[in-house]
């Protein structure tokens, strides 16, 4: 985005060009009572300021810094080679001071991709924005001193501000935590190793199986760090950044489309980015509404979110891990439970969109207390790296990094199974058990397990494995 500004005889007014209509005010006033109330005369000249490209209906105020200086300086009272080569951001408080402001990450990384590499920032931003390689970022707390600092030449970039260190992420515990449900923890493996999608059937601990997932999944990638981090930015929530541990989130059934899709009003993403990279979580999933449901599918298909509205078209990163829990029907107290047959099947067809999208299917049962804990997470997460790296030597010269991305084209020419592999799985097509869509899917997951096991290409067993996991504890739910 780039400001300019023009002075030119007339009466002491400011024009806004290129903001939202209903913001033009707004800015307007807090503008000029931060300059007043800075020490500054207000100059005795016309001045228009105008952004381009135009900036979209939804503005937070992060310009008004950089709208200010350029009217100073349009205005003489800053020298205009000393702005020119900055990027200036923060809200301006009617008292003159800098506020910070939501995406500072990715918009200084936009900076210092074109080229521009000086950056002015809020104070409480500084170690935000110093994340950005190669970004010279320079914390201010007041409009006064910017300028005071702009008209003598003095203000230095802090070469030695330090960069934040990622925040660690600690999730609720260890797989060994979790008693007993052997077929949902080789679910969880697997869908580690694969990047599928895991639906959880029965009344057991799916909310402690979803929270230890993130621990045995690989540490981010620095470019997928960077990528959450961005995210979280944008949210407004880079203190909850997780840093290297892939993400998890975990919204509530009772939180709005907007609050879990993204919005375009509130240009804020949602909890579906917010666990890009990493798990999201959708405990009671029937509970949440149609329309939360029925959105998933795009991101679960593509990889992102596309939100439309207010004239503009917005794209947030969303690939995660999907984890899905049901109950068997929608009552809370199952010792007196009265729910019918019909009650049951809407209850479940809620997900009637979502499951066929799911890969990996289990069940899970509350276990009694002698029951014997299983491996910890350091033993998956070891047998869940080694997979992975499997996967990635055999996909090096593709764009996907899992399993679960590859296209269907290519699991039938670059990387067929084994002949009796794939005749089994074709044969539960031809049955009836699975779709078309679904054999893609099976045969995903077979790769899975023969990366798992180690082997060059999915055999008999691998297929064998790959139904026993769609079917799972869902085999009246949808294919």
């Amino acid at each position: 985005m780039d400001i300019e500004a023009d002075a030119v005889p007339g009466d002491a007014e400011l024009y806004l060009v290129g903001l939202p209509e209903l913001s033009v005010w707004p800015a307007r006033a807090r503008i000029r009572a931060a300059i007043l109330n800075s020490g500054t005369p207000w100059p005795d000249t016309t001045i228009t300021v105008s952004v381009s490209p135009m900036i979209p209906p939804v503005y937070d105020a992060a310009a008004d810094l950089a709208l200010a200086v350029a009217l100073l300086s349009a205005a003489g009272v800053i020298p205009p080679e000393r702005v020119t080569g900055r990027v200036f951001l923060g809200e301006l408080a009617l008292d003159g001071g800098i506020r910070p402001v939501r995406g500072v990450l990715p918009m200084v990384a936009a900076a210092v991709r074109a080229g521009i590499s000086r950056v002015v920032v809020p104070a409480e931003c500084a170690r935000e924005a110093a994340q950005v390689p190669g970004a010279v970022v320079m914390p201010v707390t007041r409009l006064a001193d910017v300028v005071d600092q702009l008209r003598h030449g003095i203000l230095r970039d802090h070469h030695d501000q330090e960069p934040e260190s990622a925040p660690s992420s600690s999730f609720a515990g260890d797989l060994a935590d979790v008693p007993g449900n052997q077929a949902a923890r080789h679910a969880l493996e697997v869908c580690a190793a694969g990047g599928h999608h895991l639906f959880l059937s029965g009344d057991g601990p799916a909310t402690m199986l979803a929270e230890r997932l993130p621990g045995i999944l690989p540490p981010l990638t620095d470019e997928a760090a960077r990528q959450v981090a961005e995210i979280y930015s944008l949210a407004g929530q880079s203190d909850r950044a997780p840093g290297v541990t892939p993400p998890l989130s975990a919204p509530h059934h009772s939180e709005t489309p907007a609050a879990i899709l993204g919005s375009v009003a509130a240009n804020r993403p949602g909890a579906v980015s917010l666990a890009h990279r990493g798990v999201l979580h959708l405990a009671d999933a029937p509970e949440f509404t149609r329309p939360v449901l029925d959105g998933l599918c795009q991101p679960l298909d593509s990889g992102q979110v596309h939100l439309a509205g207010l004239g503009r078209t917005v794209r947030y990163p969303a690939r995660f891990t999907l984890v899905v829990d049901a109950r068997p029907c929608p009552c809370l107290e199952r010792r007196e439970c009265a729910c019918t047959p019909e009650v049951r099947r809407r209850y479940r067809a809620r997900l009637a969109l979502l499951l066929p999208r799911v890969a990996v299917r289990a069940p899970i049962e509350q276990s009694n207390r002698g029951t014997r804990a299983g491996e910890p997470s350091a033993a998956v997460a070891a047998r869940v790296l080694a997979a992975r790296v499997r996967a990635a030597h055999r996909l090096a010269d593709t764009p996907w990094r899992t399993n679960a991305e590859v296209p269907a084209s290519d699991l039938r020419t670059r990387f067929p199974a084994a002949p009796e592999a794939a005749e089994l799985l074709r044969s539960a097509v031809n049955t009836g058990l699975v779709t078309a869509d679904g054999l893609a899917r099976l045969l995903r997951v077979a790769w899975t397990l023969a990366d798992l096991r180690g082997v060059d290409r999915p055999q008999f067993d691998d297929a064998v494995g790959a139904l026993e996991l769609w079917k799972g504890a869902d085999s009246d739910g949808a294919r």
